[in-house]
This record gives C-alpha cells, structure tokens and sequence, in this order.
C-alpha cells in the first residue's frame, strides 16, 4: 500500500499532544476527509474511538502509542513515517453488531469492535438464557455477566475475564461468561464468527442488566442479539516486526 496523505489526530494527553505537533511540524497534514491514511496518536482506547467515527470511510488507520497499554498501537518514532507506512502490514477487523431490545420492544443498534459485554445493573446477579442459531444452549446462566469477543477484543475484558486469547486468522468469536455461580465449572466457548448470539434477560425487572457495545451502554434491556458485521470492514495497519498476530502470540506467553 501507497500512502501520500496522512491525517495526525491524537489524544487530549499532554504526551499525545506533544507528539501531534511534533508530526504535524515535519510532515504535511491533510484532513481526515481527504487524507489516504489516519495516524492515531494515543493509547487503545483513542484508537476505538478512531476506528468508531471513522469507520463508514473504511479509510486505514496506523497507530502510535501515546498512551498506556497501546495493544492496538505501533511504537512511536518520528523517523521516516510515510517509509514506514508504506511498508506496514494490514489487519482486517469486522466489528459485531449489537440489537438491545428494551421492555416495551424498542431496539437500540450498536457496533463493537472489542466485544458486546452484559454485566449486572444492581445487587443481584443477571440470570441469562443463552440462544445460538436458532437453538438454546443455555437455559439459565447465573452470572455477573457475559461477553462477547472478537479476536482484537479477546486480549481486552474477555481476558480478564479468563476467556480465551483468539488468534486474528481465527474465524472465531469468544463467549466468555463474567463471574459465573451457575453453572460454576462453565468457562465459556469459541464460536464460528457467524454465529448469531442472542441472550434473554430472565427475571429482568428484579435483576436488571447493562449492555455495552465497546462504550455505547444500553440500560435494561431484556434481550440482546449479537452478530458480526461483515459489511462493516476496518484497516488496521502495522509494522512488520512487532504486527498484532504477534502480540497475541506473545500474550499467551507473559507471564
């Protein structure tokens, strides 16, 4: 890939900050909307929030970290930036899409490109029947919640929540449950990335549950439908010698 037009957007840190105005001094700056690639200066939270308002362009995005974790980011450097653009690897990313429904039947619609999480809205754990391609397969899980992952999200909360680390070649999504009590010895599953998720809130009113599809949060909703977005297709970009199937790789391996 050929890359001549770069958009610099970055953090409100002090740190993102510094680097914004480092790039934008020694390299020509174009707007987002007629720029060939996005530059995201930050950790990977300003990274989603890229990937989120950007994503209808379908316009590649190369991040620098600026900010604490930077699992989604490229090790920042000054030095040579459009060379090393123009030789970095690209990572195809499809978001899931969320359908929450609430009481009265009304659906809010999001997109995740980490994971859809349900977690408890009160004192009491959520209790979830859990539906896959038409067919229940859990009937009642008592829990503090569920997820949903995508091979980018499954190093994020699906991890701490002990479910799998998915490799990007996967064709895979991690249903991963958040402090399960019943069944207790549950620790989840791995699912076709066409798999269409769909979790019923039993007992909503008494136990009322949070859905969140990477930051957009839907408060008591009683069923949520979850499904890759296939006609939805993000271009992560990244150096050859430290790209994303290797960081997953070596997360499995930390220690």
């Amino acid at each position: 890939m050929q890359f001549s037009k770069a958009a610099f957007l970055a953090s409100n840190s002090e740190t993102a900050q510094a680097a914004l105005a480092a790039l934008q001094k020694g390299y020509q700056h174009s707007s987002p909307d007629e720029a060939d690639i996005i530059v995201a200066l930050g950790g990977d939270g300003f990274m989603l929030h890229t990937l989120h308002r950007y994503m209808d362009r379908g316009i590649p995005v190369f991040g620098m970290n600026r900010g604490s974790v930077g699992f989604l980011m490229n090790a920042y450097s000054e030095e040579n930036l459009f060379d090393r653009l123009n030789r970095a690897q690209q990572i195809i990313i499809h978001p899931l899409h969320m359908r929450a429904y609430d009481p009265q039947g009304n659906a809010t619609e999001a997109l995740a490109i980490n994971e859809v999480a349900l977690t408890r809205d009160s004192a009491q754990a959520a209790k979830l029947r859990i539906t896959i391609d038409g067919k229940v397969r859990m009937e009642e899980l008592i829990a503090d919640g569920a997820l949903v992952a995508t091979p980018a999200g499954s190093t994020a909360y699906n991890l701490s929540a002990h479910g799998p680390i998915i490799p990007m070649g996967a064709q895979l999504l991690a249903l991963t449950p958040i402090s399960a009590f019943r069944p207790r010895r549950w620790r989840g599953a791995l699912l076709s990335n066409k798999a269409r998720v769909i979790f019923d809130v039993l007992e909503s009113a008494k136990r009322p549950l949070l859905a969140v599809a990477d930051s957009r949060e839907v408060r008591d909703a009683v069923r949520i439908e979850v499904q890759q977005s296939h006609k939805h297709k993000l271009t992560l970009l990244f150096d050859p010698e430290h790209n994303l199937e290797e960081r997953i790789v070596s997360e499995q391996f930390a220690t």
